[in-house]
């Protein structure tokens, strides 16, 4: 079994600090200090910084401004594009007294600076603060999106439960979009569009990708034949409902930034590859990701799972019509991560079943 890489002390992780300066003395005597309490990584320039930035993912940077080649100024910019760094605190050291550089550095992101030379007390004080801090926030913002989904799925779950359903069909349907999701970031794929973070707020999103049902007539969504042309235009109209319904929840509360995907979800996950889609027609990448994702998703669980007009018609069914709907139905991407993870979901299919009709 490969050993755990993070350290602890007395059997609580330490959290890790990255310290970035030119000045190889400083960053020893910074080590020094802190070499009892945290675990410390040391970086003589921006570049190297960069690199153990990536591969550590610190709790907090001490960070030299004046330095040669990349500034303090230039490095944390760089940082900042990374989606790892929203919360990290940043303190900058530098020996210059000039006000107008410590207002500078505030207004750069930095939460704080200190004046070289270092003293011991006035560092460790000020990064047990900015950890401190760090956690308590990191621990508010956890509880508020905890809260946000369960509302969201609870929601959900009630606009399934009009559709003979358990609300099992949000979960899996979340569950698929971050299989797939993590496979293409994995692969390096969207690489522009895709991330850890961004796949976060996406599968949050997903939750709310048939809210527009709550609208539509019981006549129609509960029927049990065949809907006929005119009650299929209006089932379709869950789509736009529902992004309607999300932009006004994004507009009352703007920092829930899962609400974004989840209109783009809601608007477009029943357009096709081919352009033969709605609401809109849309062909190929001008479906938003997160809708071409979801596309798969939902389509897998709508062919396996129990409808009110028919039962379910199993994984061989649906993997078959996945596949021949690459590059009509599908984005082919998409299709090939899930014949690549094929397998997980069939896992969660099986973990999330119905097993109760209302």
């Amino acid at each position: 079994m490969k050993a755990n890489p993070w350290k602890t002390k007395d059997g609580i992780y330490m959290k890790r600090i990255l310290v970035v300066d030119d000045n190889i003395a400083i960053l020893k005597q910074v080590q020094t200090y802190l070499a009892d309490e945290y675990e410390v990584f040391l970086a003589k320039s921006g570049d190297l910084a960069l690199q153990i930035f990536e591969k550590e993912k610190p709790d907090l940077i001490i960070l030299d401004i004046e330095m040669p080649y990349m500034n303090g100024f230039v490095l944390l910019s760089l940082l900042k594009q990374k989606p790892y760094i929203k919360r990290i605190p940043v303190i900058f050291l530098t020996a210059n007294k000039n006000k107008d550089i410590h207002i500078q550095a505030l207004k750069a992101g930095a939460r704080d600076f200190i004046v070289k030379p270092v003293e011991k007390n006035i560092l460790l004080h000020r990064i047990k603060l900015h950890i401190s801090f760090y956690s308590y926030q990191a621990q508010a913002e956890q509880n508020v999106i905890s809260l946000s989904d369960s509302i969201a799925t609870s929601f959900a779950e009630l606009i399934e439960c009009r559709d003979e359903n358990t609300g099992n069909h949000v979960v899996r349907t979340s569950k698929y979009v971050e299989i797939l999701g993590n496979y293409l970031i994995n692969q390096g794929i969207f690489t522009n569009e895709l991330n850890t973070p961004e796949l976060d707020l996406m599968v949050r999103g997903s939750l709310l990708h048939d809210i527009g049902k709550i609208a539509i007539s019981d006549k129609i969504l509960l029927k049990k034949d065949r809907l006929n042309e005119m009650e299929f235009s209006v089932m379709k109209r869950h789509t736009e409902l529902g992004g309607l319904i999300i932009k006004k929840m994004y507009i009352r509360m703007p920092a829930q930034h899962y609400l974004g995907y989840a209109f783009f979800i809601a608007n477009y996950h029943h357009e096709r590859y081919d352009g033969k889609g709605y609401p809109q027609g849309l062909e190929g990448e001008k479906i938003p990701l997160c809708g071409r994702i979801m596309a798969v998703a939902d389509v897998y669980d709508a062919v396996t799972d129990n409808r009110v007009y028919r039962k379910g018609m199993g994984h061989d069914n649906a993997r078959d019509i996945i596949y021949s709907g690459e590059k009509t139905h599908f984005d082919p991407f998409v299709v090939q991560a899930f014949k690549k993870t094929e397998e997980q979901i069939v896992e969660i299919s099986k973990k999330y079943s119905n097993k109760i009709y209302i």
